[in-house]
């Protein structure tokens, strides 16, 4: 154990809050730091932010604002939302260090491997929304209104793609979450197994909170990788899983010996 940081059972729970209070504190600052280059670039981000809904859109028609602080508070929010992303690996090592002092020390070497895959599903969730779910999205809400004059605000249109990427996102870290749900034996793909038919009523609900239309079709592009994703999580419960009783059983041996 690293000098001067206790185990999680030596922590009070003030410490544990103090912790945490830390950890989010460098992430926010990595936040702030990653606002920085992508302010430089807040209109070209913001461009490929709306070209789901821009190339659906009738032509010469743009989004528009209604306030007039509007487009700064907006190319912000997108500078931030683009930071995010840059900043990512750096704030999933941070979950890891709050985290870290629960696991045995021969778990403690999967930073890199936590580091990267958080960062890789993250990413491939959001890319994923954005060059799928959305514009299918985008077009079947402006197909539904194509008697009408589209007036679309930009605060609306971004608080519509913030939630779908991020949801996307979010959704995709379910493999990692379970790798580490397993190894510390909360976790098991018997019960994974088990509980499959929740777990499809789970996702579709899931999937009709992150996806912004009604129909089946949308919710069935969002709702099917997601139980791939969860097929995956139930082969790392089974392979790691099981390392990790062992490991339990192989310490329960030593004790028993001592």
């Amino acid at each position: 154990m690293r000098k001067g940081r206790k185990s999680p059972d030596e922590m009070t729970f003030l410490e544990h809050l103090e912790d945490l209070r830390k950890r989010l504190f460098y992430s926010f600052i990595a936040l702030f730091v990653g606002l920085v280059p992508a302010w430089f670039f807040h209109k070209e981000l913001f461009d490929i932010l709306s070209r789901p809904v821009t190339q659906y859109l009738p032509e010469g028609t743009e989004l528009a604002f209604t306030k007039l602080t509007a487009p700064f508070m907006m190319y912000i929010k997108v500078s931030f939302l683009a930071s995010l992303f840059l900043s990512s690996p750096f704030i999933f090592y941070q979950l890891w260090m709050f985290i870290a002092p629960g696991l045995y020390k021969k778990e403690k070497k999967y930073v890199v491997p936590f580091v990267l895959f958080t960062t890789i599903f993250f990413s491939a969730g959001a890319i994923f929304g954005y060059f799928v779910v959305f514009p299918f999205a985008c077009r079947f809400f402006l197909s539904m209104g194509s008697e009408f004059q589209p007036v679309i605000t930009i605060d609306d249109y971004f608080s519509l793609a913030l939630r779908v990427l991020l949801g996307i996102a979010l959704v995709f870290e379910l493999p990692t979450l379970t790798f580490f749900l397993s190894r510390m034996g909360i976790l098991t793909a018997r019960w994974m197994v088990k509980n499959f038919k929740y777990a499809v009523l789970f996702v579709f609900v899931i999937a009709a909170i992150i996806t912004p239309t009604p129909d089946w079709m949308t919710q069935s592009i969002i709702a099917f990788p997601m139980l791939a994703l969860y097929g995956l999580s139930i082969l790392i419960a089974l392979i790691f899983g099981k390392k990790r009783e062992k490991k339990k059983k192989e310490d329960t041996e030593n004790d028993l010996a001592g």
